[in-house]
């Protein structure tokens, strides 16, 4: 059974901890390779490695670091096939939807080939007698990622692409459920040409994660994971004087106006929610319809949809959705619909129990599509995180607004309209970090940032695009002026340079 192990200086070594984990393929329910799992040793040697590379890694030029980047946008197109099937074997998301994570990489490390730009200081000549102020952004030194299962490619090339190409090195800690992703992009990496020790994979769990949060020597943290974890990983992370930037979890609206086209309405909501089995933090969830005429048709052409979805292994060419990532998921899953029944929504279509022939000891959650949702369920209130798609009917625009609003994470949101009145009004009223226009996954491209609003982050910056530049560096301002054989003698109020 294959062994994945962590990868520090450029070397694969399983460390001391002798501590290991299965890794399993979803679609079956089979053990198919076990993960060493490091702690404090591990991520001391990690953040030894990249301390190591540092110095070398950010006086390299920027021009340099770029062509590294254009050299992993090449390697990427090739081995994209290999990527995909890498993320489905342990994820359980279907090939085409792993395609699609490995694309929406590929557009950040096109962003990050840009860095020269991007790092462009500023310069200012005579702001006082013979003084000229430049300012710049540097490095900050080794910086970490900790990254979540349902994106184990893209999430981690959000992070270690930006940071990277501003001259950081970086120590990553993967989910170990889906783990040898991290290490495929590791060999990803070297092959574009990155020198040993600039980026390492330690695996492992809450040890590791405590250890990257107290280590003095890393700089910053940047996070992914759900809303408890990443309060967690932010308060430890300050306290212990690094910056963090934590997203948290997701419960995502998409109202659904009386002039939509309900066809296509009802299409975007089948992608968005049941989309690599809801396991997205950008998952639409919640769908809310306005008036009762609206929900009757919506639900009318729902239920047929979720009913009919084609769910098999990621092998299969006709699945739209897979497995979801254990079988602990599977079972919480299960649970959060058992008890939005038990609190009155109404089951039309049930994804509990499902099994496939072939596949009987697979992670299954059928799609479930639940109407008659309320504000003070538990179903609406918690991030389900698999899926199911509930429905909480609203009388009017401005209650479906002030619902919203009145939710604890702030994510992403999407309203779907002929209206363009409405729409604008929807996009400056609405307390959500990322708002879509008859777009129902309002995930920004790399030229902009991803990140919600609310308890859906923690920390002053987005991931990725101008956001990451600003996190992965820190400003100097230099202000300097030469002998010119003119002495004015010692000032002792403020300096000023008028």
């Amino acid at each position: 059974m294959k062994t994945i192990k962590h990868i520090i200086g450029g070397a694969e070594t399983a460390g001391d901890s002798g501590e290991t984990q299965g890794v399993y393929n979803p679609a079956t329910g089979e053990q198919t390779a076990k993960v060493v799992l490091g702690g404090t040793d591990e991520i001391n040697a990690g953040v030894r490695a990249a301390m190591e590379a540092f110095p070398a890694w950010s006086t390299t030029s920027p021009a340099r670091r770029a062509r590294i980047m254009f050299a992993l946008r090449d390697v990427m197109q090739r081995r994209a096939e290999k990527i995909a099937k890498t993320i489905s074997a342990e994820h359980g998301k279907t090939h085409d939807d792993a395609l699609g994570e490995v694309a929406r990489a590929l557009e950040v490390v096109e962003f990050a080939a840009g860095i020269q730009s991007h790092l462009q200081g500023d310069f200012s000549r005579e702001v006082g007698p013979g003084i000229d102020t430049c300012a710049e952004r540097q490095a900050l030194g080794v910086v970490a990622g900790i990254t979540p299962f349902n994106f184990p490619a893209m999430v981690p090339l959000w992070m270690i692409p930006m940071a990277l190409a501003c001259g950081n090195t970086f120590v990553l800690k993967p989910s170990e459920r889906d783990p040898s992703s991290a290490n495929l992009i590791f060999d990803l990496f070297k092959e574009a040409g990155l020198p040993d020790g600039v980026l390492n994979i330690v695996h492992g769990g809450k040890a590791a994660v405590d250890a990257v949060l107290d280590h003095k020597d890393i700089s910053a943290v940047s996070f992914v994971g759900s809303t408890p974890i990443a309060e967690y990983v932010y308060t430890r992370g300050c306290a212990a004087g690094k910056r963090v930037q934590a997203l948290g979890g997701a419960k995502n609206h998409m109202i659904i106006m009386p002039d939509a086209d309900m066809d296509q309405a009802a299409d975007a909501l089948m992608g968005a929610g049941f989309g690599s089995a809801g396991e997205r933090c950008m998952a639409v969830s919640v769908a809310v319809p306005i008036g009762a005429d609206t929900a009757n048709i919506l639900v009318e052409k729902l239920a047929p949809r979720v009913a009919a979805l084609k769910i098999g292994p990621p092998d299969d060419p006709d699945a739209e959705m897979g497995p979801v990532i254990t079988a602990q998921a599977r079972d919480r899953i299960n649970a959060c619909i058992d008890a939005g029944e038990k609190e009155g929504a109404k089951v039309v279509v049930d994804g509990r129990g499902l099994k496939l022939q072939g596949y009987e000891n697979g992670f299954w959650v059928g799609g479930t599509l639940l109407d008659g949702v309320t504000k003070d369920m538990s179903v609406y209130k918690t991030e389900i995180f698999g899926p199911v798609l509930s429905v909480l009917r609203a009388n009017d625009y401005g209650e479906a607004v002030d619902l919203i609003n009145a939710h604890e994470y702030g994510n992403g949101t999407a309203i779907f309209t002929r209206d363009g009145d409405a729409a604008r009004d929807f996009a400056n009223r609405i307390q959500v970090g990322m708002v879509g226009i008859n777009v129902p996954i309002p995930v920004p491209v790399a030229t902009h940032s991803f990140g919600g609003w609310k308890r859906s982050i923690f920390g002053a910056h987005g991931i990725y695009g101008k956001e990451a530049v600003h996190f992965y560096t820190r400003l100097k301002t230099v202000t300097a002026r030469w002998p010119t054989g003119i002495r004015s003698g010692a000032q002792f109020t403020f300096p000023s340079m008028g």
